[in-house]
């Protein structure tokens, strides 16, 4: 994995100041510890720090041809076939990134439809003067972008382009209203109101004046495609499904695997996480190489009665034999590096499953240099409560899904705040707009969750707790081999019985059943509520004190608030208020954090 920025400007304008450049590299260097690189040419300045993965020794970037130059943060699982296809005169490097830059002398700026894997790639076509950004499907790995006076601006975090003071460090109301009620910011634009998002899937064509056109490609087409499960039902229908899925899951594992440097895997004890387990399990047996053991990590919490699946995730990990363990972390760990954590969600999202990945990438990263992670698994196969209330019959009642917000109804937030005549559901109802021609209304549930709610918050959370620590993470679920067995379904082999991703539960039931697949789900939950309870007489006074809050909520009800935390949506409030409040001091006030989390709040009150 690595970072990514730079600038396209006209070829007769004189280069990006050598300091702005250098500034975005120091800003991203955390992405790429491994080294840096910066390119000024006639229209473009690119800017790469890398962390090696693959290619070592002479994967460094950018990486040129006689017809462009690119810089990329991603991997490409068919970079083998890319180059079998090419040929070996195409290439110059080992690094999987030179595919991509391959394939654009061939296909011009339709090449990302020919790239299988995670990507963020900025490439400067030479012959036109151009530059093309191009982000991955799913939004696995995030690309933003800004006009500025040196010309449109890029990269991989909105903070570097704060630091190199090429964009004003202003606050969107309307965005602000959407991270506190859904807790993550939905669509195109950013908290930065100079700051966009290059979408999922999408190819921009840049030059000096910006954005002259896109391509997008979707993550789940929702066009008619020939059927998966031509003419069978029943057992038959099943059987043919679970032969697909085991081929593709095998397929993706074995492709997210590929790596020069050691592996390991997140491990919930869910669903999602046991599948890529088993996968990887069946690989390694059936190697006749000798191979490093598997390493599995998984959290849990101090807080009693906190659900959590670390014993089961234990227990499968023993079946597995892989080398695992299980990470305590606890009330006093959190508070400690709770600003820290914080700092990394530049882009922001109030998950508090920051929290656990965040811990876990620091204790993961002193073994390994990838983690694989099953992201998508919900979103793909339909796990969520949400996908099963959506093959209800009309008559049952149907709720739309992500219709109420965090506050709504607790009488916290002031009326008169900025922001607050906003639709904060506005970029909701435009994904629900765009999934209308789906199939079923599972399939459209299906389609929103994974426009928005997988990009903006699941896989901007791993990215950004991952690359704190240098750490690249891979998730072999959201795979284009996997989702194209997953979007042509049918429901009922997604959701039976009360119960999501049916098809996953029988594979595991096949391969891994000490995974326990059809057992009650124990849950995985951060006890932040009740951390903040046990501290809410010291945490509700210094963040009820915030500037920042003041102007959103009222102080007196904001200290109510926190002294009620464990309940479930009083402590959601409160977390989204200690979220925003951390947050702000780093990413609007360029506040450095001043030690733990009662320190940095408590800093030039």
């Amino acid at each position: 994995m690595c970072g990514i920025a730079g600038l396209a400007r006209n070829v007769t304008s004189s280069p990006c100041p050598i300091p702005v450049l250098e500034s975005l590299a120091a800003a991203l260097h955390h992405r790429g510890p491994d080294g840096a690189h910066i390119r000024r040419e006639s229209g473009a300045d690119l800017v790469h720090t890398r962390l090696s993965i693959i290619d070592l020794a002479g994967g460094d970037q950018p990486l040129s041809n006689h017809a462009a130059t690119l810089v990329a943060n991603g991997e490409l699982y068919n970079d083998p076939l890319i180059r079998q296809s090419l040929g070996p005169s195409a290439f110059k490097t080992g690094s999987d990134c030179e595919s991509a830059l391959a394939l654009f002398t061939r296909e011009g700026a339709e090449y990302p439809r020919h790239l299988r894997g995670m990507y963020a790639i900025a490439l400067h076509d030479t012959g036109m003067g151009e530059v093309l950004l191009s982000r991955d499907p799913f939004g696995i790995k995030p690309l933003y972008v800004a006009q500025t006076s040196h010309g449109l601006a890029f990269a991989s975090e909105p903070a570097a382009l704060l630091k190199a003071g090429l964009v004003a460090r202003e606050l969107c109301p309307t965005a602000r209203e959407a991270l506190l009620q859904l807790r993550f910011i939905p669509g195109e634009n950013t908290i930065f109101p100079g700051i966009r998002r290059v979408l999922p899937g999408e190819t921009l064509r840049v030059t000096s004046r910006g954005i002259t056109s896109r391509l997008r490609l979707p993550a789940l087409p929702t066009t008619h495609t020939s059927d998966l499960l031509p003419g069978l039902q029943g057992t038959a229908m099943e059987s043919r499904a679970l032969a697909l899925i085991d081929a593709a899951l095998m397929d993706s594992v074995s492709a997210h695997e590929r790596a020069d440097v050691p592996f390991g895997l997140f491990l919930s004890g869910g669903i999602d996480s046991a599948c890529v387990l088993t996968a990887m399990s069946r690989l390694k047996r059936a190697s006749p190489e000798p191979a490093a053991p598997l390493r599995t990590w998984t959290a849990t919490f101090d807080a009693g009665g906190a659900a959590n699946e670390a014993e089961a995730a234990s227990a499968l990990a023993r079946a597995a034999g892989a080398e695992h363990e299980t990470l305590m972390v606890t009330r006093d760990m959190v508070w400690r590096h709770l600003p820290e954590i914080v700092a990394c969600m530049d882009d922001p999202a109030a998950d508090y499953a920051i929290i656990p990945t965040w811990f876990l990438a620091r204790r993961a990263a002193q073994e390994v240099r990838v983690i694989l992670s099953g992201e998508g698994g919900d979103e793909l196969f339909c796990g969520y409560g949400r996908y099963r209330a959506a093959t209800r019959p009309w008559w049952a009642g149907r709720k739309r899904p992500w219709r109420r917000g965090v506050f709504d109804g607790l009488d916290i937030l002031r009326a008169d705040r900025p922001g607050a005549d906003t639709d904060w559901r506005a970029g909701i109802t435009a994904a629900e707009h765009a999934a209308a021609h789906a199939p079923t209304p599972l399939a459209r549930v299906q389609a929103v969750d994974v426009a928005e709610w997988l990009p903006n918050d699941l896989l901007l959370k791993l990215d950004r707790c991952l690359m704190a620590h240098g750490l690249e993470g891979r998730t072999p679920l959201l795979d284009p081999v996997v989702a194209d067995i997953a979007r042509r379904l049918p429901d009922s082999l997604r959701v039976r019985n009360g119960q999501g991703k049916w098809l996953l539960r029988r594979w595991l039931a096949q391969y891994a059943p000490a995974a326990r697949p059809f057992a009650p789900k124990q849950g995985f939950t951060v006890p932040i509520g009740t951390w903040i309870a046990q501290d809410s007489q010291r945490l509700g006074e210094l963040v009820a004190r915030q500037a920042c809050i003041a102007e959103i909520a009222h102080p007196e009800r904001v200290r109510t608030l926190f002294k009620a935390a464990d309940r479930t949506r009083e402590g959601a409030a409160a977390w989204s208020l200690l979220f925003y409040a951390l947050w702000h001091r780093t990413h609007m006030q360029a506040c450095p954090f001043a030690g733990d989390v009662f320190e940095t709040l408590a800093d030039r009150l």
